[in-house]
């Protein structure tokens, strides 16, 4: 019942930047916290940063100092700036929300060209 939805995604060339939206039909606070995930063609959907209520944040030591997460609470929308971007995050981008059950987007797909 709830819907968490995920836009921005697209086609850059490599040291370019994208910034993703995620959007949630609920209240983000009621979740522990947010998440990016990713998805490379051949690989396994891995962990990218997460956000908590309190504004805490982690990031995969592949993305960090490069992607920032934040969040909007009365827009209920969680971005991820992606600056510095390589080819290897070229990936289809999913957003995670949800305290004991948790609720995935659809996805959006980020391309990275050299």
């Amino acid at each position: 019942q709830v819907r968490v939805m995920e836009s921005g995604g697209g086609l850059v060339q490599a040291g370019g930047s994208l910034t993703l939206s995620c959007t949630a039909s609920a209240n983000i606070l009621n979740f522990n916290a947010m998440s990016w995930y990713r998805q490379a063609p051949g690989k396994q959907r891995e962990f990218v940063a997460t956000i908590t209520t309190g504004g805490s944040t982690n990031y995969a030591d592949s993305v960090k100092g490069r992607f920032t997460i934040s969040r909007d609470n009365a827009k209920n929308t969680v971005y991820l700036q992606m600056n510095s971007l390589k080819p290897e995050d070229t990936a289809v981008y999913y957003c995670k929300g949800g305290t004991l059950r948790v609720y995935w987007g659809q996805g959006t797909q980020v391309t990275v060209s050299s």
